[in-house]
């Protein structure tokens, strides 16, 4: 039972170096992670492999309150590196592996980290960009050593004990900072969330109380997000255990299921709508999975439900929160979030703040009454702090409507952001990059219905006068600069883009539009090639 206190948090319950050594001690082998195609771990190898990689991270330098960088895929390098950074009271930073180019870094300048931990492909990604503050790159995994001029490139060698893990001179408290974790950047550049422990427990392990002691959740997602972290810290907080696959793979998602025995899970974004797209089998309820939280919570929960045979739940969070939001099981309702969950209150509220009548839509605010249970503010960004943190509420961009019976339903999203394979794209950093292109002369990036059940992205753009605009030649520009999420599929010439009278592109009539004769599906012009 899930104790309802407004007390912080003690740090046997929330800090993650003091979880790793309490479960090692109580249960040395009982099983924490099953990695998919690979090897088991138990709590006792868990914290063995933690603290001999936190002491060559302290060989390295890192120290308390250090943030580290981590530019890796899900697995055994990942999970440990970021335990390691923790252990040592250090501050984990990760990276999306899709990053490149000017996104990446603004996140290098940002962080203020001097030591990243890479795969070294990664790693090869800054050699085009400035690497901000970082000084040393630490290479994990097989792969080349890049050519890094004026940066300390080596490889990460765990020792073979602990014995040059210091000491530390003061306990780690919930309410240090965990993780910056960045957002996807919906407004503009990627913002820094700073997380402490106590948000990260609140997010996950005082968010299932469903959970029974022989349940094991499988990570598909990437752990770089904080909707995979969650999901590992509640499993870690209660001492059971998780499987893991390096990403989610359609065709490899029941058989990663079966072989590492998991009960529940988290398919966000298409991952549901691609499980059932796939052909059905005598197998299909063939596993050991009850219970799929699926986000956000659209028209393929139930039928889900009805083919796998598993309960279907649902949850609303962001990285600045802590999950205030759930429903399940047998939820069949597109677009509901749920009810407030303990430590939370939930508003709808209008422009002003002023909360609305049930049944209208508007901005949904929250707030917690649990000490450090949201973010701490944005890195280096107190005037983004302050704005979303106004009048006392963190304002989610996000439009919602209450019903009668106090359920929230997520409605819309008040910001231009386009939601693609579980990745928040800025249109206005997209547009800047199409812009950078010499025949681009404007450009605006909507949003438009994706068959997968998000968005896709369309840019549609004008030529500079005299030139002519080769849509593969720009998406093929923007492919070799670009995260893979970000690329557009579709592009659009248009002579000019409308515009209201004072000068202001009004991008709600391309979103209305849609997908015109003269738009250029990407997507198919490959398939054509093919």
């Amino acid at each position: 039972m899930i104790e309802t206190t407004c007390a912080a948090l003690d740090r046997d319950r929330a800090v993650l170096r003091n979880l790793v050594d309490k479960h090692a001690k109580a249960q040395p082998d009982a099983p924490f992670v099953a990695f998919h195609g690979g090897e088991t771990w138990t709590y006792a190898q868990l914290r063995d492999r933690v603290r001999r990689r936190a002491a060559a991270l302290a060989v390295a330098g890192v120290g308390r309150g250090d943030p580290v960088l981590t530019f890796l895929g899900n697995g055994p390098d990942l999970l440990v590196t970021w335990f390691a950074i923790n252990y040592l009271g250090g501050i984990y930073v990760p990276l999306n592996t899709a990053l490149l180019g000017r996104p990446l870094a603004h996140v290098l300048a940002d962080a203020g980290a001097r030591v990243i931990v890479a795969r070294p492909d990664l790693a090869a990604r800054l050699a085009d960009v400035p690497a901000g503050s970082v000084e040393t790159v630490l290479l994990r995994g097989e792969g080349l050593q890049p050519s890094l001029p004026g940066l300390s490139c080596r490889t990460l060698v765990d020792p073979p004990d602990d014995g040059d893990l210091p000491e530390l001179g003061q306990p780690i408290q919930p309410w240090d900072t965990q993780a910056i974790m960045y957002t996807s950047g919906t407004t503009g550049n990627a913002k820094g969330v700073l997380s402490s422990y106590t948000q990260l427990y609140t997010m996950g392990p005082d968010a299932f109380d469903d959970v029974r002691d022989d349940d094991r959740c499988m990570i598909c997602g990437p752990i770089f997000h904080c909707g995979s972290t969650l999901y590992v810290y509640a499993m870690l907080a209660r001492g059971l255990s998780i499987g893991m696959m390096a990403e989610f793979k359609t065709d490899q998602f029941w058989d990663a299921v079966r072989e590492t025995g998991s009960t529940y899970c988290l398919l966000l974004g298409v991952m549901a709508s691609f499980l059932l797209k796939a052909p059905a089998t005598p197998a299909d309820r063939d596993h050991m999975l009850r219970k799929v939280f699926i986000v956000p919570f659209g028209e393929d929960g139930p039928a889900f439900a009805d083919r796998f045979g598993t309960e279907v739940w649902t949850i609303y969070n962001m990285t600045e929160i802590a999950s205030p939001l759930h429903a399940g099981p047998g939820i069949t309702e597109k677009g509901l979030a749920g009810t407030p969950r303990e430590w939370w209150e939930c508003r709808v509220v209008d422009e002003n703040d002023i909360e609305l009548p049930r049944g209208e839509v508007g901005e949904l605010v929250v707030r917690s009454s649990r000490p450090w249970a949201m973010m701490k503010g944005y890195h280096n960004n107190p005037a983004a702090t302050a704005e979303a943190m106004r009048n006392g509420w963190f304002h989610t961009g996000d439009s919602f409507r209450r019903d009668q019976d106090g359920r929230f339903y997520f409605v819309d999203r008040l910001k231009d952001v386009i939601r693609r394979r579980g990745e928040n794209i800025s249109s206005f950093a997209l547009e800047g990059e199409v812009l950078l292109h010499p025949d681009v002369r404007e450009c605006a990036a909507v949003a438009v219905p994706s068959e997968h059940g998000e968005d896709e992205v369309l840019i549609c753009v004008t030529p500079i006068e005299g030139r002519t605009i080769d849509p593969g030649e720009v998406i093929a520009d923007l492919a070799g600069r670009l995260p893979k999420f970000m690329v557009p599929r579709y592009l659009r010439v248009m002579a000019d883009l409308p515009k209201t009278a004072s000068g202001k592109v009004q991008k709600h009539v391309m979103r209305s539009e849609g997908i015109t004769p003269d738009t250029v599906d990407h997507a198919a012009v490959l398939r054509g090639a093919g």
